[in-house]
């Protein structure tokens, strides 16, 4: 029997007014700045995992939390393909120096989950990579945990038709089209497979010392603020005082920039 070809899928961010969604994350990012100083007076350490489809939108709801934050208190980290040496390492090695310090948030844009992800559908790793990965992960997040780490991992969920449309977009823009890789354009055909293989991966590692959340994000604007809200509701209230600061008027008048050497700004387009 032939399998049903999807409807036409439309932009999820039009049901969803600009205006209305700027507001609505404006709000977010007030609450998040407030996270942000409740992390550095208690010390405190937070880590995200953001993993999902290709096109889900990973890199729009990490920017739309790191945009609004000190890149002092919140980092990105988005590694590249594991070189030579980091091949042969034990397999969290090269995670373990980006994990957070005190006062920080650490967001990493896809995270040790490649492993039974992209490199288990893709042929890149063995079978038993993948099933020894499954058994340590649990083990390695319970000592993250048990160390203090605040650890939340989501998964961001969407539609192939949907998928297919945002991959056409990007290899039309120029602006996006390093976000098509060759890996991605191989992967178009395995959405079934990268199902199966997330769903394998939640069963063995949904567990209660670090849970799975998963955010709908066929319209990436909704997904973006559920994911936020989401984020902000798990930890406990986060509200500080405001600094005062004292900013009194200057005694003089203000001065204009003036250039004693030899180089001036360059001239303005």
């Amino acid at each position: 029997m032939s399998a049903k070809k999807p409807g036409k899928p439309t932009n999820g961010n039009d049901k969803l007014a600009r205006a209305d969604y700027e507001a609505r994350l404006e709000q977010l990012q007030v609450e998040l700045n407030q996270m942000a100083r409740w992390l550095q007076h208690t010390g405190k350490r937070a880590l995200v995992l953001i993993e999902g489809r290709d096109t889900a939108g990973k890199g729009g709801v990490i920017a739309a939390i790191a945009d609004a934050l000190p890149p002092r208190v919140c980092k990105t980290v988005a590694l590249p393909k594991p070189n030579d040496r980091e091949s042969t390492q034990w397999y969290f090695q090269r995670y373990v120096p980006h994990l957070p310090a005190a006062g920080e948030l650490v967001l990493f844009d896809r995270s040790w989950y490649n492993r039974a992800g992209v490199e288990t559908v893709m042929g890149y790793c063995s079978e038993q990579q993948t099933q020894a990965f499954l058994r340590q992960v649990p083990v390695f997040e319970k000592l993250l945990v048990d160390d203090g780490i605040l650890l939340f991992k989501y998964w961001l969920t969407v539609d192939q038709a949907l998928q297919e449309e945002r991959f056409a977009e990007r290899l039309s823009d120029p602006l996006k089209r390093w976000k098509l890789s060759a890996v991605d354009l191989q992967a178009r055909d395995k959405y079934e497979a990268y199902g199966l293989a997330r769903d394998h991966m939640l069963q063995a590692t949904h567990k209660r010392h670090a849970p799975w959340t998963l955010v709908d994000f066929n319209n990436q604007r909704r997904g973006r603020l559920t994911l936020i809200r989401h984020l902000l509701d798990q930890l406990p209230d986060t509200a500080l005082p405001e600094p005062q600061v004292d900013f009194p008027m200057l005694p003089e008048p203000l001065k204009r920039e003036r250039f004693g050497g030899p180089l001036k700004p360059i001239k303005s387009v």
